[in-house]
């Protein structure tokens, strides 16, 4: 039995993966939950799996938990005491880095479903992984998508591109004047994904996509030259392969997040899971690409190009996305506000080379307040 440990076991990624679990009784073992807020969730999770710890913000009423069950005192607590062998981690934002160092650090296997540590300090993970014997599986579908289009191939030399596939969000056709009156409820209504807030307002702006090109250099260990982005607005293909000898590799499947999150669990295995949908291809009566329209998309732009000049802009990019779209689902500023506010951090930012994981958390705090600090003036 494998036993795992859910981070943000509350949010999207995380009940997810509990469903997953539920799909395979005997097959895992669920010894550790964390969760920010949701204390009334990851309570009942609490009681349905037994968990050896869980954690929760300022959570400490021990009674109310199954015996045998111990409140960590932080996540990284989880991670480490618990024993276990994989860990899924679905926080949210930049919340997620310590815990993902210290799975790696112990050599656990860790499903990466938060982009924002592996952005902000992908060589930090990267180096971790090699050396702890941990390893990285991609849970985001269009990373995951990459990685099983790479099963069974030779490696990077044999690569020609990667082609990352993106909906274009809820604005792709809308006209750009009218961006700026854009409410946080027609950002939240992604056209064929169903996800968090938080991710679900950076695949309206594409910082989401720019996140992924990030990640996937530091996972695959291409250049930037041979990462391309394409518009699908179908999600049917969720990424692609080309490689040198012209040929090309797809992944397809339906538009459930339980699918790359069971490849993650069970990896390198497969294994049937009837409560899935099945692919009809049958359905599929069109699939359509378009170039991506840089104008309508400027921090997808701005995203990679901070991913590029490396250092400590990725910290910057991360934290100062994440505390914008928090504004912006507040109703504090404009949906184009993002972009600005995110654009001057990055301008008011003087980078380090390699940073240390001290230092990526203290830029990281900066650049929080740095967005902080320039909505308040403007109020």
């Amino acid at each position: 039995m494998k036993q795992i440990v859910v981070l943000g076991s509350t949010g999207s990624i995380g009940k997810q993966t509990l469903e997953v679990v539920r799909s395979f009784p005997g097959e895992f073992e669920v010894v550790g939950l964390s969760a920010w807020t949701n204390k009334e969730l990851l309570l009942a999770q609490a009681w349905e799996f037994h968990p050896k710890y869980v954690f929760c913000q300022d959570w400490d009423l021990e009674r109310e938990i199954p015996a045998g069950c111990q409140i960590a005192p932080s996540v990284e607590h989880v991670v480490i005491e618990s024993d276990a062998e994989f860990v899924m981690q679905g926080m949210v934002g930049n919340a997620g880095l310590l815990p993902t160092i210290s799975a790696l650090r112990s050599g656990k296997q860790l499903g990466l479903a938060n982009k924002e540590p592996i952005v902000m300090a992908g060589r930090l993970l990267v180096d971790e992984a090699n050396r702890s014997n941990g390893a990285l599986i991609p849970v985001d579908s269009e990373p995951s998508a990459i990685s099983q289009c790479l099963r069974g191939e030779n490696g990077e030399h044999e690569i020609r591109r990667l082609i990352i596939t993106a909906s274009g969000g809820p604005f792709r056709k809308i006209p750009l004047e009218q961006l700026d009156s854009v409410t946080p409820q027609q950002a939240l209504n992604h056209p064929t994904w169903s996800m968090g807030p938080k991710i679900t307002v950076d695949c309206a702006t594409l910082m989401n996509k720019a996140f992924e090109v990030i990640e996937a250099r530091w996972l695959f260990g291409v250049g930037w030259d041979q990462i391309h982005v394409l518009v699908h607005p179908q999600s049917t293909i969720h990424s692609m392969v080309e490689f040198n000898d012209g040929s090309v590799k797809a992944q397809l499947g339906p538009t459930d997040m339980r699918l790359p999150i069971q490849h993650a669990l069970f990896y390198p295995r497969r294994v049937s899971n009837p409560c899935f949908p099945q692919f009809d291809l049958t359905l599929a009566n069109s699939l359509s690409f378009e170039q991506l329209d840089e104008a309508r998309y400027p921090c997808f732009v701005m995203g990679v190009e901070a991913g590029k000049l490396g250092g400590t802009y990725p910290t910057v990019l991360t934290a100062a996305d994440e505390t914008a779209v928090g504004l912006f689902l507040q109703g504090r500023i404009k949906f184009t506000d993002i972009r600005s506010l995110v654009a001057a951090a990055l301008d008011d930012h003087t980078s380090t080379a390699e940073p240390g994981l001290e230092e990526i958390l203290m830029i990281d705090a900066w650049a929080r307040g740095n967005v902080v600090e320039k909505v308040s003036s403007l109020s």
